[in-house]
């Protein structure tokens, strides 16, 4: 008779995880095939009964009762004959309350695609052949490196009408992403949530399967092939992590054993009224021990380049849309979620110091300081944020009538006053274009080619200011309709030059923001940036200059009125022929093709502090460009 095989468990693993310090945990709970079968570990502490049922026994729970590993909350078994294809879940009585439930694996590699909901066996095996990316990673995700990031949603990117308007699959994605990013010159690609979701209308933000690639697109090999397609086009991957709550789905983690044990038991810290969904227990050790195991999961077995860690401002305040009375004050009477400011500066100080060469980025929506500063030094440890107020303002102000535009310039020149105290990110993102907002062209004011011009100067401000990009899928052909996840981008409209003409304008815009140092190397360095003209607010027109590390400028300027400006003088650093790098009023883009022939000479007159100056023309809703011919 065969002995069983040990357990993946040691003593010390057990105490790591139960002091909150066990960061590896896919290694040890959930199923794992060995030899001979498979081992399944699960964490329920109050659990008195727990066995693991499915499709070999049945899904009779007297089959294949689990072991406690002392006092530890963890359950073992070992089932013979077993392996990967497997479905299962354990099936928990509670202790106390004789609470009866069927789970899935909170530790699960793959799940059976929704609306089931069990588990699955499953291995991790891949070859994948992006050393080379891997090895020099570094350079790509460098606060120095040009970051332009594409964010897409896996279901709706690109459907098949002819098979049902299904969605693609991963493998069917991953030349066609790959190719898409090198043809418009996107450097990164950042997916809406793929960990596994009950609810496809949550977009992947309420997700019960924090360790499993949604099996709707394939499977966790499809989904590596994807990415492993994607860093061998030099194209990097981040992904939307949401620690900030999970769903109250039966199968899920809420009341996992009969006990809050994912979750806080007071409904005003543990659940979110906005979103109906529960709030992790970040003071938990084991839940600290799970939560950054997932982070890390992803980064190690996924070759994963970034998290996004969504709504962290609802982690970081007590009193997140609720009202007074609603919520429970910290120990000192304030609003702060310390455990939650705690766990994120833990997250941050394991990923950095596990993968030195990724990115965490922060949706963070308030002004609370520092978040993308050292925890050392009392920041919150993220490496960007994104600038929320950035967005707001810029598509508030250019949904002004041109004519009234001048009435509003500080909400384009404010920025200037905080746009060093975090490294942003300046997010175009697909929160702009859904719930009635409407697309990014439909916020556009005028007629059709007004609003396609007003569309390629709101990129053109984005892609000069300091900042990496973010823009979502649809917004680079200006796409009419509001995102919708049950369909597709409308790529149907790439059959009229206005729209071919915006993708155009995207891809130079991507091909400059890369290739000029100017634009990309010093985004988070005050040194990186000056204004020629911030205060000509009676023609709305905007300019400054962009400096690499060795004094290279690249000089923007903006008219965000429809009168061209001719003869508009502006002060530079420098003598010489100017050329005009982009201009989007090109005929090329749409435009009406107004601009410099060119490029300028530059006069030894004085003007605006600077010892030299430029006459140009600029567009009307456009942009434009130059650099010094010299430094090319």
């Amino acid at each position: 008779m065969k002995t069983e095989p040990p357990s993946l468990i040691t003593d010390e693993d057990l105490y790591l995880f139960n002091e909150g310090s066990h960061f590896r945990l896919w290694d040890k709970l959930g199923s794992h095939p060995v030899e001979g079968g498979t081992r399944f570990a699960v964490w329920a502490p109050n659990a008195e009964w727990v066995s693991v049922i499915g499709d070999h026994n049945g899904w009779d729970g007297r089959s294949n009762p689990m072991q406690e590993r002392g006092s530890s909350g963890i359950w073992e078994a070992f089932l013979p004959g077993l392996g990967p294809g497997a479905i299962y879940k354990y099936l928990i009585r509670s202790r106390d309350s004789g609470y009866r439930v069927e789970k899935a694996d909170p530790f699960a590699f793959r799940a059976e695609v929704p609306p089931k909901t069990g588990s699955i066996v499953w291995e991790l095996d891949f070859d994948w052949t992006d050393a080379d990316w891997m090895r020099d990673r570094h350079s790509r995700n460098s606060a120095k490196a040009a970051m332009s990031i594409y964010e897409m949603h896996v279901g709706s990117w690109r459907r098949v009408p002819e098979e049902g308007n299904r969605s693609l699959y991963y493998w069917e994605l991953s030349g066609r992403i790959a190719d898409y990013c090198d043809r418009t010159g996107f450097t990164h690609v950042e997916l809406l949530p793929i960990m596994e979701h009950p609810f496809f209308g949550s977009w992947g933000y309420q997700a019960t399967g924090f360790f499993a690639p949604t099996s709707r697109y394939g499977t966790p090999q499809d989904f590596m092939m994807m990415v492993d397609s994607l860093h061998q086009r030099g194209v990097g991957v981040v992904l939307d992590w949401v620690p900030s709550h999970f769903p109250t789905d039966e199968h899920g983690l809420g009341y996992f054993d009969g006990t809050h044990l994912y979750e806080h038991a007071d409904p005003r810290i543990g659940m979110h009224k906005e979103w109906g969904s529960y709030v992790f227990n970040y003071g938990r050790h084991e839940v600290q021990s799970f939560l950054i195991s997932s982070a890390l999961f992803w980064l190690d077995r996924y070759h994963i380049d970034g998290l996004r860690v969504d709504a962290v401002a609802s982690m970081l305040y007590l009193d997140y849309s609720r009202e007074s009375g609603e919520w429970v004050p910290n120990q000192f009477g304030g609003r702060e979620n310390l455990e939650a400011i705690d766990f994120l500066r833990r997250f941050n100080t394991e990923v950095y110091g596990t993968f030195p060469d990724v990115q965490t980025m922060a949706e963070e929506s308030t002004a609370w300081p520092m978040v993308s500063r050292p925890t050392y030094v009392g920041g919150l440890g993220f490496g960007m944020k994104w600038d929320m107020g950035w967005m707001h303002d810029t598509l508030q102000y250019m949904q002004h009538e041109p004519v009234h535009r001048k009435y509003h310039h500080n909400e384009l020149t404010f920025r200037a006053v905080y746009a060093f105290t975090e490294n942003f990110v300046l997010p175009l993102s697909h929160d702009e274009v859904v719930h009635g907002k409407g697309s990014l062209i439909g916020k556009m004011p005028g007629d059709e080619w007004q609003k396609r011009a007003n569309l390629r100067l709101l990129y053109a401000w984005q892609w000069a200011s300091p900042g990496k990009k973010l823009l979502f899928m649809g917004g680079e052909i200006g796409q009419y309709d509001e995102w919708a996840h049950d369909g597709s981008v409308q790529w149907d409209l790439l059959a009229f030059p206005g729209h071919v003409g915006i993708q155009r304008w995207v891809t130079d815009l991507n091909r400059l923001y890369s290739s000029r140092a100017a634009l990309h190397e010093l985004d988070f360095d005050s040194a990186g940036f000056s204004w020629v003209d911030a205060n000509d607010w009676d023609q709305s027109v905007l300019s400054f200059l962009r400096f690499s590390s060795d004094g290279r400028p690249v000089l923007c300027v903006f008219n965000f009125t429809p009168v061209p400006r001719p003869d508009y003088r502006l002060g530079v650093p420098a003598g010489g022929y100017w050329r005009e790098l982009l201009n989007s009023d090109a005929e090329s883009y749409g435009g009406s093709g107004w601009g410099n022939q060119g490029g300028v000479e530059a006069e030894e007159t004085a003007w605006h502090g600077r010892p030299w100056s430029v006459s140009v023309t600029v567009p009307p809703l456009g942009a434009v460009f130059l650099a010094p011919e010299s430094e090319d």
